[in-house]
This record gives structure tokens, C-alpha cells and sequence, in this order.
């Protein structure tokens, strides 16, 4: 990792006890599953997928479904999908605003079962339900999935880790029963340019990270690899690093974040940037590369 990686890295280590304990209860009830519905964020494709998930899944089938593709950088989301292909996932990239690609899960995990099924009838047993398990980081978009795979309000929905509390079973389909699972981390979040991109999108509790440290994060990483979008988002012409509080004065004259007197409040220009990016403003964005596999 070079030294502008290490320069802009966050200490982040959040690993809550109902992330073990939820672990613990899946390892249980691996053993009642058949297929594995994995959720990664199409916008962090690598930062959001569960580093140690093959030894939590124990070899079950899986799908590798990438939520939010319709805010993701296309180009370079698909390069790291296709990398996954090459792995031998089934990859679906979905679109939870307007649920394009859903059935496609329903219809892969029926072609994923089909010998199942076949081997019981042949036993002379009848056919069952398939029974999923949906497991992903917190916020990757798993309720939302859910409700759409289901057609209704099945689950609580909300943007914030933390959401999904419990592992519980859900009828997705007249075939498919979904035992549904909070989002989980891993222990140890070594990459921390990774954990700071998880932080970015709400993986991570906001209560106890520094505001003023994810939002200089985004400002640095947008400037990376989407300059013109965040330029554009707040009438900059450039951002100059060694002296960040004429940018926020700038954003902070720009967007009325002012205090007493007319002073500039440089909190309400962190939190604006930071729930700018959490909302989609800055168009779509993908903060992944494909050659950050393996740092």
C-alpha cells in the first residue's frame, strides 16, 4: 500500500457483540440450507463483501447479487462482477428502485436446485421448499431486496446498520423460503481504506465515527476518480488539499451552512458532504477498483 493510501486512512474498528452472535446462529442453521443468497453493494463491490463468508456458508451454493447497480459507476463495477464470474459466482446486479433483475434470482436459484429436487423424486420423496439464506455487510440493501422479491413490505427498511435484528424465516416465493440475517462484518477490518469506504455508505455506525474525517475521505476519493462530479456538485473549480478550509468556506458560503453572526460552520459542511454522497448527489459512483483485489 502506498503512502497516499496510508495518509488517507481512518482507524475504524467496529465489530458489535449481535454481529458475533448472529454468526453463531447461522452456523447453526447452515446445515437447513440449500443455497446462499450473498448481497454486496454494487457501488463497493469488493469493501462490502464478507472477507470470511466461505467459511460461514460452508460450500452451499450461492448467488452474488450486487444491490444498488442503478447508482453504481457501471464501467467499473462490472470489471470487478466479471471478476466474480471468472471465480464461478452467479452474479445478478439488481436495481431495488425499480426491481429490474429480481426474478432472475428466483428463476437462478430454481435452476440452481433443480437436482435437489430431482434426486428426492427419484428417492420417490416430493419435492420441498428451497430454503435460502440472504447474508451481507450492514446497509448492502438486503430488506429492500427482500420486499421485492416477496412483492410486498415483508421486512423493516431503513438507512442505517442495524436494522434487521434477528435471523427469521420469510416465503419469498411459493417455492422458496428466505431465512433473513442481519448484517454481519468481520472481525478485524485490517484494510482500513476499505473500512473507510464501508463507513462511507453507512455499513459502520455514524455515532462513532469522526464526521470530519469520512467527509475529507469522500472530498479526497472523489477527487481521485470523479473530480468533474464533485467539482460540479458544489461550483468548485479545484480542491486544494493543504489548505481544505477554503473549499468548506466556499461549500459552506454556497450552501448556507453558517452559524451565528454569519460565520461559516464547518460541522454542517462535513455532514452536508457526507449525506450528499450518502444520498446519490454526486451521480454514480463506484469506489472499488478492480486492482485493489489482494492489497
Amino acid at each position: 500500500m502506498n503512502n497516499e493510501n496510508r495518509q488517507n486512512q481512518i482507524n475504524i474498528n467496529w465489530y458489535p457483540g449481535h454481529m458475533a452472535k448472529t454468526r453463531r446462529e447461522i452456523a447453526e442453521k447452515i446445515a437447513l440450507i440449500d443455497i446462499v443468497y450473498e448481497v454486496i453493494d454494487a457501488r463497493m463491490p469488493l469493501s462490502s463483501k464478507i472477507i470470511d463468508i466461505d467459511t460461514l456458508v460452508k460450500g452451499k451454493p450461492r448467488i452474488l447479487i450486487a444491490t444498488k447497480y442503478d447508482l453504481c459507476d457501471r464501467k467499473e463495477t462490472d470489471r470487478i462482477l466479471e471478476h466474480y464470474k471468472e471465480q464461478g459466482y452467479y452474479v445478478v446486479p439488481v436495481d431495488l428502485l425499480t426491481g429490474k433483475n429480481v426474478n432472475t434470482i428466483v428463476s437462478l436459484t430454481k435452476e440452481c436446485m433443480q437436482e435437489m429436487n430431482e434426486k428426492r423424486k427419484a428417492k420417490g420423496m416430493k419435492p420441498r421448499s428451497i430454503r435460502a439464506l440472504i447474508v451481507g455487510s450492514p446497509n448492502v440493501g438486503k430488506s429492500t431486496l427482500i420486499n421485492r422479491l416477496v412483492g410486498k413490505k415483508a421486512t423493516a427498511i431503513g438507512n442505517r446498520p442495524g436494522v434487521t435484528k434477528n435471523l427469521g424465516w420469510i416465503r419469498i416465493h411459493k417455492d422458496i423460503e428466505l431465512l433473513d440475517s442481519p448484517g454481519i462484518l468481520w472481525p478485524k477490518l485490517e484494510n482500513q481504506n476499505q473500512a473507510t469506504i464501508l463507513a462511507c455508505f453507512s455499513a459502520i455506525r455514524e455515532e462513532i465515527l469522526d464526521v470530519r474525517e469520512i467527509a475529507t475521505f469522500i472530498l479526497k476519493i472523489m477527487m481521485k476518480y470523479y473530480p468533474e462530479q464533485l467539482l460540479k456538485r458544489y461550483d468548485l473549480e479545484t480542491i486544494d488539499f493543504s489548505d481544505l478550509e477554503d473549499t468548506l468556506s466556499k461549500i459552506a458560503q454556497k450552501r448556507g451552512a453558517l452559524g451565528k453572526g454569519g460565520t461559516f460552520d464547518y460541522e454542517k459542511v462535513y455532514h452536508l458532504i457526507v449525506r450528499d454522497f450518502k444520498e446519490g448527489l454526486f451521480g454514480p459512483i463506484t469506489l472499488d477498483r478492480l486492482e485493489d483485489i489482494g492489497q
